[in-house]
């Protein structure tokens, strides 16, 4: 991975115990290294687009995180509030249980009010919680996102039992085809971790671990 690689990864800090010293801490590294955004919780959404506002990186924050069990009204009002603090780029967490249900109108009604309140305004991705999902379940979520416009589909939330593999984002890659991008994150520690998802189908990778996977050295980090 070189430093312009940088440019495909999400610099992350998700952690609940997160510092507003932490954050800007996270911003200067995405203004320094290029990073594509800086990935904060909603609080936070407002500090970063003030911080970054004089650089390329964009603020991504997340919606319905980390269970995905809000309602679509809860998530659609999430997403028009984080797009009002500052945010470009918006990464929701699929209805889960909806899907295992089999309740796939509910599950692409949620989908929907995001991208339509983020239509136009912030790039759109959708969190799938891969450890959690049988590989006929993730080709559905995938086929679903597409439907409803998203932009993205991405492996995890970081904060389950599982992160992305290498198997997932293959599966996801040939699932969307070239009508979404496909996101790898949670586990992601290395430079060769990323280079392996971009190797399966990955064009964009989230990881606390940015500045450590573009210099090449190894990580701590669990996101």
């Amino acid at each position: 991975m070189t430093k312009s690689a940088a440019s495909i990864i999400d610099h992350t800090l998700l952690k609940p115990e997160t510092t507003k010293e932490q954050v800007l801490e996270l911003c200067r590294e995405a203004a320094e290294y290029g990073f594509a955004s800086v990935c904060v919780n909603p609080t936070w959404v407002k500090t970063c687009a003030e911080e970054l506002k004089n650089s390329n990186a964009k603020v991504c924050t997340v919606i319905g995180f980390p269970l995905g069990a809000n309602t679509p009204e809860v998530k659609a009002f999430e997403t028009k509030d984080a797009i009002k603090n500052g945010a470009e780029e918006v990464d929701m967490v699929l209805n889960i249980g909806a899907l295992k249900d089999g309740s796939l109108e509910l599950v692409e009604q949620d989908m929907r009010a995001v991208q339509e309140a983020a239509e136009g305004k912030a790039l759109t991705k959708v969190i799938l919680e891969t450890c959690l999902l049988t590989d006929d379940e993730k080709r559905t979520a995938c086929s679903i996102a597409v439907k409803a416009g998203l932009d993205f589909v991405k492996t995890s939330t970081g904060f389950s039992f599982g992160a992305a593999t290498v198997e997932d984002v293959k599966l996801m890659r040939e699932a969307v085809g070239d009508k979404a991008g496909v996101k790898a994150s949670g586990g992601v520690k290395t430079k060769e971790d990323a280079q392996a998802m971009i190797d399966a189908g990955a064009t964009r990778i989230g990881a606390s671990a940015g500045v450590a996977i573009v210099k090449g050295e190894e990580s701590s980090s669990d996101y």
